[in-house]
């Protein structure tokens, strides 16, 4: 069964409202076992308007970041995206296993298959404006997943 959300968030700039949509499809993050201190959470993001994801932060992990990973000289690396990772207008992003993916880091707890744990999103839009959207996750294991879309809480709110 496959679950989308639909966040609207109200973005208010210079007194007027401007509702900007985001999609959120398959969100899942990985489980984890006793001892391990990172894993990653995977999505794809579409955005209606040219978007920029500038950050992510998780009750469950000290640390978050928007990562990459790529193959540079037959080596694959990982690194964070500092400056954020554009969305592109109408073009879905995926954030999947060996790709673009958001790392949770210095984990407070295990993440046990079958749980949720909350993720907020922080987008900019092309305007500069900040709103950030506030997700709940299923933790799953295994790379195949593709079933238990994430949903989005509609408490998105603007900063």
């Amino acid at each position: 069964m496959k679950i989308k959300a639909l966040i609207l968030i109200a973005a208010m700039t210079f007194g007027s409202a401007q509702a900007q949509t985001i999609e959120v499809k398959d969100a899942w993050v990985r489980a984890t076992v006793a001892g391990q201190m990172a894993t990653g959470a995977f999505m794809a993001i579409t955005a209606k308007a040219d978007t920029k994801l500038v950050g992510v932060s998780s009750p469950a992990a000290g640390i978050t970041q928007i990562h990459e990973m790529k193959m540079e000289d037959g080596v694959m690396k990982m690194r964070a995206l500092d400056g954020g990772l554009d969305l592109p207008a109408g073009k879905p992003v995926q954030f999947q296993p060996g790709g673009y993916h958001l790392m949770l880091m210095d984990l407070k707890a295990p993440l046990a298959n079958n749980s949720r744990i909350a993720l907020t999103l922080v987008l900019r839009d092309a305007k500069g404006v900040e709103s950030k959207i506030e997700l709940k996750v299923p933790v799953a294991s295994g790379a195949a997943h593709t079933s238990a879309g994430g949903t989005a809480g509609m408490d998105g709110h603007n900063q």
